[in-house]
């Protein structure tokens, strides 16, 4: 009986479902892995509010136009790499995209990366797969929805109101005082003004600084210079 039921596990019927099984096991598996550039063009809108897909376009990351077959902190333009990223091994390929989008840190310690990472394997696939679609110059287009993190559209401050346009800015006590080109003078509370630059093509003008609005009621606003140097000549200290 024994050496029947061995020969009946021997059986080509037997080995051929077996395999069947395997094969369909493999085929849902690899499915999974190789991943859905569609569904990563949607998710890919949550990392859009940091990486742009246009080559040469870097926002608070760098560009991801060409990242497979890049080796990690190498994208030409981009400056704020940590040493930790420049002095890696890692070239970005679909497992090494897959271990760092489920863990940041742990494929390369010490980097300046604050998202911790996607836990859930299918949303890292349809990741990948998009990247390497974007890479590919095939990249599908993102559906509409709302809800979504998108890339911060800067605005044109080249072109700016004169209302918008600073001419001075006088600080007292805990006060700047900024004045504009329509001759207007706004008070802001220190804590409420920031001070930028913008040194691209639709930054300010070199020399005229751009008051831009930072919501809450229009107590908080921001001024943006063309060069850091620009900051020291406009602030004066001076109380009337």
């Amino acid at each position: 009986m024994a050496a029947r039921r061995r020969g009946a596990l021997n059986a080509p019927w037997f080995i051929g479902t077996l395999a069947a099984a395997a094969l369909s096991v493999a085929s849902a598996a690899n499915s999974r892995a190789e991943g859905d550039p569609a569904r990563g063009a949607q998710a890919f809108r949550a990392c859009a509010a940091c990486h742009s897909i246009e080559p040469g376009r870097h926002l608070t990351g760098p560009s991801l136009a060409n990242v497979f077959g890049q080796k990690a902190g190498t994208v030409a333009g981009f400056p704020r790499y940590s040493k930790a990223l420049k002095d890696s091994a890692v070239v970005w390929d679909a497992q090494s995209l897959d271990t760092w989008l489920s863990n940041p840190a742990k494929l390369i310690p010490g980097n300046w990366m604050t998202f911790r990472g996607i836990p859930d394997a299918r949303v890292r696939a349809d990741l990948i797969a998009y990247l390497k679609a974007v890479s590919e110059g095939n990249a599908p287009a993102p559906r509409a929805s709302g809800g979504m993190m998108q890339a911060p559209r800067l605005p044109d401050l080249e072109a700016a109101d004169p209302r918008s346009v600073v001419t001075a800015i006088r600080y007292c006590g805990d006060t700047y005082h900024v004045t504009t080109g329509s001759g207007e003078t706004i008070p802001f509370w220190e804590f409420n003004l920031r001070f930028k630059t913008d040194s691209s093509e639709k930054g300010p003008p070199k020399g005229r600084p751009v008051l831009v609005g930072a919501g809450m009621m229009g107590d908080r606003a921001q001024v943006v210079f063309s060069h850091p140097v620009e900051i020291s000549t406009f602030i004066k200290t001076e109380c009337k």
